[in-house]
């Protein structure tokens, strides 16, 4: 388990600790480089590598009918960025495995390309980013960078971007396309290095995120995410879950 707050990650460890759980907990910053290389360094020297990688780190700070962007560039920067930097990061660090090592991306709904409440409103975008043969790193960053730059010239709003949460969105449409791009890649590794990426949504959870005003509790939540990663039978990649199903992007 990691943290950024250090009595935080303290308190949550001991708690886990109270039910009888083994657990080691280090803190990490994903949006720090240096937080990430000292992460990465004591994992290989305390367990040599690792099998499974759960992408949980997010922020938003949007809730009930807000919508502002003013924080715009520290969510993109949180939730895709940095997802992206710990997971190029660990991908070396992940362990050879009969089964396959997993990396699993906690994300939302409101990610989705072409969602019925929130989407993109540029079809010729839309389709990019639905179309595998279309899909890359230059096209996801491409998207986010003109994203943000519309937020800093006050065009945002008059562009197409999904109308809910509009930042916490696109840093979730990021997420999920790369985990496509990613599983796409990895595909190609062989048997014994095989490497499954995911993501899925908990719903809206009781967390400090939503400010404690969501509907599912964080044991419901993390239900998807246990059978993805050790209670499903068939290992797939490059999938969008929630509620134990496979979603559409």
């Amino acid at each position: 388990m990691t943290y950024r707050d250090a009595e935080r990650g303290r308190q949550a460890a001991e708690e886990l600790r109270k039910e009888c759980l083994s657990i080691s907990s280090h803190h990490l910053d994903i949006t720090d480089p240096a937080s990430v290389a000292s992460f990465a360094d004591w994992v290989m020297q305390q367990y040599a590598g690792i099998d499974i990688l759960v992408n949980n780190a997010g922020i938003n700070f949007n809730l009930g009918s807000d919508n502002s962007v003013e924080y715009a560039e520290k969510v993109i920067g949180t939730n895709y960025l940095g997802t992206k930097r710990i997971i190029e990061t660990l991908i070396p660090l992940m362990k050879p495995s009969e089964h396959g090592a997993q990396i699993l991306n906690v994300s939302s709904r409101l990610g989705r390309v072409n969602g019925r409440r929130n989407r993109l409103g540029d079809e010729n975008l839309r389709d990019q980013f639905l179309n595998d043969e279309f899909l890359s790193e230059e096209l996801i960053d491409g998207m986010v960078s003109a994203f943000l730059k519309q937020v800093k010239d006050g065009t945002w709003t008059s562009n197409g971007w999904p109308q809910m949460f509009t930042d916490y969105s696109v840093s979730k449409l990021a997420v999920n396309s790369y985990t496509r791009l990613m599983a796409k890649q990895l595909s190609e590794r062989p048997k014994g290095k095989k490497i499954y990426i995911n993501c899925y949504c908990p719903g809206w959870v009781k967390t400090a995120m939503t400010d404690w005003q969501g509907n599912v509790s964080s044991e419901e939540g993390a239900d998807t995410a246990v059978w993805i990663l050790l209670l499903k039978k068939q290992l797939e990649t490059g999938k969008f879950f929630a509620e134990r199903r496979e979603i559409s992007f």
